[in-house]
């Protein structure tokens, strides 16, 4: 029988947090720890914790109301976002005995020794002391690892809590970088989606007053000279950050796929205004139909927030027209949460919840007809397909270079591989069935280290 203490992780939140956790495992594993399930019996249980919403803070009480569940003794740690902005109500609540802020996080293991049942540990900084950049990046996922770049941000949207909650931006350098990309290739994994809070603004240096000598186009570049990655993908990227010559290197690009996700907030420009957000829509609007003239098959998804306080039913309908109108793949819908210290809470004219609910659930009926509209214009359609690991109640499930998500009877021989596949119709739960052919397959090294647009 393992004598080794064990250790479980739950993740609240972004894919950010997913790369830190994922980081701060592998520190405890470096120790002699043993990772187990969340949902078994654990001698350390720790959370990392988002606070985007209100809806993240209330998930935080329910995963740590199930550690103590699943072991009264244990001891249970909470890292993240929310520990960051309230260490001393965290540290209230029954049941925690740690709370570590920004720059305590990766640093767990050396708190460990200190924990006693008779009192709680708090330590966090004020955040204008985090400027310390801490690399991550996840490899829980066979198929595809998050690799953060960048950390932090200089925006001051009025809605939002993660400058408060991480800092200055601040960006890793293109060396350590490189040196994290081969560590993650060498576990066999086919795609890297590059992460952080505002990656646009990457080659911002520690102290957030200097550069590195790379930008992020510079570092896409040089990231699309790797060997032994499949694919590269960019996440979450600001419209005003988003710039032609990015696009324009994705175009042609040997590994980053035809993929962006770029956050709107909201299509009417007095709200964009009220959220102090640094573009108007006829800029967004303007980076639609760039991608479009230069990306063939190329998906978008948005980010939107609906009942922002002082929007209106017109300024509503002006975002939901704004993007019925604009050629994107899908939705990503938040409605509007009030976070404490956001000048946004304090703003007149607050959208009452259940109108809040009734616009978000209308634009989620409106990602639901984009996405199945950019699947159709996919079918007969040739693509390469990265397959996940796992059987599924029977099927292996995987996705494009586009992110198309697609459906196939299981079979180990496609577990993490990247094959050729026609898409051929879309099934009734809404994924994407293929057709695989030998003659297809064979034709797929040729198409994975060539510019060939299918």
């Amino acid at each position: 029988m393992s004598t080794k203490k064990k250790v479980a992780f739950h993740t609240l939140g972004c894919k950010l947090n997913f790369t830190e956790t994922s980081t701060i495992a592998r520190s405890f594993l470096e120790n002699g720890y043993e990772l187990t399930d969340f949902s078994k019996k654990a001698d350390f249980y720790v959370i990392n914790t988002c606070s985007v919403t209100d809806n993240a803070d209330k998930k935080f009480k329910n995963v740590l109301n199930r550690a103590k569940k699943s072991n009264p003794n244990a001891f249970n740690i909470v890292v993240g976002c929310y520990a960051q902005l309230k260490p001393k109500s965290i540290s209230k609540i029954p049941g925690i005995d740690l709370v570590l802020g920004a720059n305590e996080k990766f640093n767990v293991i050396d708190y460990i020794s200190q924990l006693d049942k008779a009192n709680t540990f708090v330590y966090a900084c004020d955040i204008n002391d985090v400027k310390k950049y801490e690399s991550s990046y996840s490899v829980d996922d066979r198929t595809r690892s998050f690799l953060k770049v960048q950390d932090g941000c200089d925006y001051k949207c009025t809605y939002c809590t993660i400058p408060n909650a991480r800092g200055i931006s601040r960006s890793d350098s293109l060396e350590n970088i490189k040196i994290n990309v081969s560590e993650i290739a060498s576990k066999d994994i086919k795609e890297i989606i590059l992460t952080g809070v505002n990656i646009g603004d990457y080659g911002k240096g520690e102290f957030g007053n200097k550069r590195h000598e790379t930008t992020f186009l510079e570092l896409i570049k040089e990231l699309d000279l790797t060997k032994n990655i499949n694919r590269f993908r960019i996440s979450s990227i600001e419209p005003n950050l988003l710039k032609n010559d990015i696009i324009d290197f994705v175009a042609s690009s040997n590994l980053f796929v035809p993929h962006f996700h770029i956050p709107l907030q909201s299509g009417s420009n007095k709200i964009l205004g009220l959220m102090k957000r640094r573009y108007r829509k006829e800029l967004y609007e303007d980076r639609i139909r760039y991608i479009h003239s230069k990306i063939r098959d190329v998906c978008i998804g948005v980010d939107v927030i609906v009942g922002f306080p002082g929007e209106t039913d017109s300024d509503f309908h002006e975002t939901y027209n704004f993007l019925l109108n604009l050629d994107i793949s899908y939705l990503h819908v938040f409605s509007y949460s009030e976070r404490d210290n956001t000048e946004a809470s304090n703003m007149l004219n607050p959208v009452p919840k259940n109108i809040r609910y009734e616009r978000s659930k209308m634009l989620r009926s409106l990602s639901e007809k984009k996405r199945r509209i950019f699947y159709n214009s996919q079918i007969n359609r040739l693509k390469p397909v990265l397959f996940e690991s796992e059987n599924k109640l029977g099927y292996i499930y995987g996705y494009t270079d586009n992110y198309v998500k697609v459906r196939h009877p299981w079979s180990p021989k496609l577990s993490n591989k990247i094959v050729l596949a026609m898409l051929t119709d879309i099934d009734n739960d809404g994924f994407v069935r293929i057709k695989l052919s030998e003659k297809k397959q064979r034709m797929e090294k040729k198409y994975l280290y060539s510019n060939s647009n299918w």
